[in-house]
C-alpha cells in the first residue's frame, strides 16, 4: 500500500511560483511513475505532469509546459512540482498520484492506482 502526502499549496499572485511536493511512503523497487493531477471546481480532473522513477522521464500538459517543472528524488521517494508564471486558471486543488506497475499510461486517472488527499493552489490577481 502507498501513501501519498501532498504539501505546499497555499495563495499566490498571478505571476508567482509555488512548490508543490509529494512523499511516497510504502513503495519499492525503482519502477513505476509518479504524476500530478488538478481539478477545478465543476471541472474534471486533469493531468498537469508525470515523472518515471528510474529514468526520470517527465511529461506535461500543454497548459503548463515551460512554466511548471515536475522531479524527483528517488532516495527520499519524493516528487516536486515547481510551479512558475501561475494564472489564474491554475487555482485548483492538486493531486499526487502513483502508477507503481507504469506500462507507458500517465495521461488519464484511471492510469494511477494510488492518490493524495489533495492541496489547494489559489492564484489571485
Amino acid at each position: 500500500q502507498v501513501r501519498l502526502v501532498e504539501s505546499g499549496g497555499g495563495l499566490v499572485q498571478a505571476g508567482g511560483s509555488l512548490k508543490l511536493s509529494c512523499a511516497a511512503s510504502g513503495r519499492s523497487g525503482s519502477s513505476g511513475a509518479m504524476g500530478w493531477f488538478r481539478q477545478a471546481p465543476g471541472k474534471d480532473r486533469e493531468f498537469v505532469a508525470a515523472i518515471t522513477w528510474s529514468a526520470g522521464t517527465t511529461f506535461y500538459a500543454d497548459a503548463v509546459t515551460g512554466r511548471f517543472t515536475i522531479s524527483r528524488d528517488n532516495a527520499k521517494n519524493t516528487v516536486d512540482l515547481q510551479m512558475n508564471s501561475l494564472k489564474l486558471e491554475d487555482t485548483a486543488v492538486y493531486y499526487c498520484a502513483s502508477d507503481p506497475n507504469y506500462s507507458g499510461g500517465l495521461y488519464w486517472p484511471t492510469d494511477y492506482e494510488y492518490w493524495g488527499q489533495g492541496t489547494q493552489v489559489t492564484v489571485t490577481v
